[in-house]
């Protein structure tokens, strides 16, 4: 896997002239749509959004290697003239994004991190935007690793639930970019509930939108 991942999820919603097209048109511009992205992504994977979200019709996780540091100009470059041709069809909603790096609050990787390049992919993805507060940065590495390690520990017990982190300071208006993959909501709904309870929640400044889709394979998507 590449050293550093740039990874972007792009929510959208179709345009009241998509849905004016016969379903033969609406399945041709989706098929056109999957074969776009995976021409020009790295990985590209889909996500049906309604009615988890009204504003929100699908979400396309794209990913590409990022070590160089042109990297992101080219992708992005490329996805805003891909996205340039769907427009009449497919309104953007949000984007968030952010490069992936190794933690400086754990050693190593971890079984429960999420790989965007490859893998089997869950049935769910759950994204949002997080930031933590002034005071957080302002406390000692110690103190703040000591909170971190709790919040890790809890983690660890829903071991069927996978992670990426994404870092988007001074590039979003967040700080990072969550996301998780599992195949049980109520069960990701109680973890999300436990790490509420932790100590670290105190410096939590911003944690919404949330974003939760269901995956779909490209053929899925398509049909």
């Amino acid at each position: 896997m590449a050293e550093r991942i740039l990874s972007l999820y792009a929510c959208y919603q179709y345009t009241d002239s998509y849905w004016r097209l016969d379903e033969p048109a609406r399945r041709e511009f989706r098929a056109r749509l999957a074969k776009d992205v995976a021409d020009h992504t790295a990985a590209s994977h889909f996500y049906s959004v309604f009615p988890a979200r009204t504003d929100t019709d699908v979400l396309i996780w794209s990913s590409w290697a990022a070590d160089e540091g042109c990297a992101a100009s080219s992708a992005f470059v490329e996805y805003a003239g891909l996205a340039g041709e769907w427009r009449g069809l497919l309104k953007p909603v949000q984007s968030l994004w952010g490069f992936t790096k190794p933690s400086m609050y754990s050693r190593g990787k971890s079984e429960q991190d999420m790989d965007p390049l490859e893998g089997p992919r869950s049935t769910y993805l759950v994204v949002y935007p997080f930031s933590k507060s002034k005071e957080w940065y302002l406390m000692s590495m110690d103190t703040r690793q000591g909170m971190m390690n709790e919040h890790i520990k809890l983690g660890k017990q829903y071991f069927d639930i996978k992670q990426l982190l994404l870092y988007s300071f001074g590039l979003q208006d967040q700080e990072f970019v969550v996301s998780y993959e599992t195949d049980d909501l109520p069960k990701f709904s109680e973890l999300v509930q436990a790490l509420r309870s932790t100590e670290g929640r105190r410096y939590t400044s911003m944690d919404t939108p949330l974003i939760t889709g269901v995956y779909r394979t490209p053929e899925e998507f398509i049909h």
